[in-house]
């Protein structure tokens, strides 16, 4: 009886671990992905309306306010989901469609994360928490977009990309051209790599009636994210046009053009692997744009 009651005290810690460990998955902790693409964009837009290393205070706002918001966006988005998740290969052992955590949970958890950046944002100027109440209205409906449109992927790029005129609101209490160059470039950019992302499911989302702009473009998808890939580009070209960005920044945005090529050769058969690893290799074009501008205005 006595070792019976020893094991059911020990286990008891572990199962509480586990727990916890389940939210840190439901908020994708576990795959930081998201949070880079989130990233930066962000940084991108700070250090261009700083003309460098932006205030460390602001700074330390936007990145902690990236991994929240985009924390609560996973939550919400898995809540939405939770059905839809359980009939897909890829997504069926999420931590609410496996049971693992209960739907109330994961609102409470959604609303904790949305005080979190409530706090976050507090910390910035008004026309900054002004343009933040559109950013969280974006991230709370996107999950919700997929069943009325077949754009949202252009729903996600334009919650994403909120955070550019944010920085631009927060440092320099004004959006010029510039945070709204950005801005497009943003959505453009995430609509092609989250169009890759919904390539790796797009037989599962016809069957049970998802939509995707993977799913509207069909056999054009490679040539319609080519396209967009050059908008990219295009609209990079711009920005150094109309700022006195000089070689770093080109050379950033040249190392940007053959990573798009190299995903594009990853996609040629549409594969998942192939479409997934394209998706996640647009992090190392988030990071060579940076590099770039970084070593541009030091």
């Amino acid at each position: 009886m006595e070792a019976v009651t020893v094991t059911e005290s020990a286990a008891t810690p572990s199962r509480g671990l586990a727990h916890w460990a389940d939210y840190a998955r439901l908020m994708r902790l576990d795959k930081p992905i998201g949070i880079f693409l989130l990233l930066w964009p962000t940084l991108w837009a700070l250090w261009i309306a700083a003309d460098g290393l932006p205030d460390l205070d602001i700074l330390w706002v936007f990145v902690a306010g990236v991994v929240v918001m985009r924390s609560a966006g996973c939550v919400i988005n898995d809540y939405a989901d939770r059905d839809i998740d359980a009939k897909v290969r890829r997504t069926h052992n999420r931590p609410i469609a496996a049971g693992r955590v209960s739907p109330r949970e994961a609102l409470i958890l959604f609303v904790v994360l949305c005080l979190i950046a409530l706090t976050l944002v507090m910390q910035l100027n008004l026309l900054s928490m002004m343009i933040s109440l559109a950013a969280v209205l974006l991230a709370a409906s996107y999950p919700f977009a997929k069943r009325v449109t077949h754009l949202p992927q252009v729903h996600l790029g334009v919650a994403f990309a909120m955070a550019t005129p944010m920085a631009f609101a927060a440092i320099r209490n004004d959006v010029p051209l510039l945070a709204w160059i950005l801005f497009f470039i943003t959505v453009v950019w995430a609509v092609a790599y989250d169009t890759m992302y919904a390539m790796v499911d797009r037989d599962e989302d016809v069957a049970i009636g998802v939509k995707s702009t993977a799913v509207l473009f069909g056999r054009q998808d490679r040539a319609i994210i080519a396209m967009l890939q050059a908008t990219v580009l295009t609209g990079f070209v711009i920005l150094w046009m109309l700022t006195s960005l000089g070689v770093q920044f080109v050379l950033g945005v040249c190392g940007a053009a053959l990573l798009f090529l190299y995903q594009q050769w990853l996609i040629r058969r549409r594969d998942p692997g192939g479409c997934f690893h394209a998706f996640l290799n647009n992090n190392w074009v988030g990071f060579i744009v940076f590099a770039g501008l970084v070593a541009d205005l030091i």
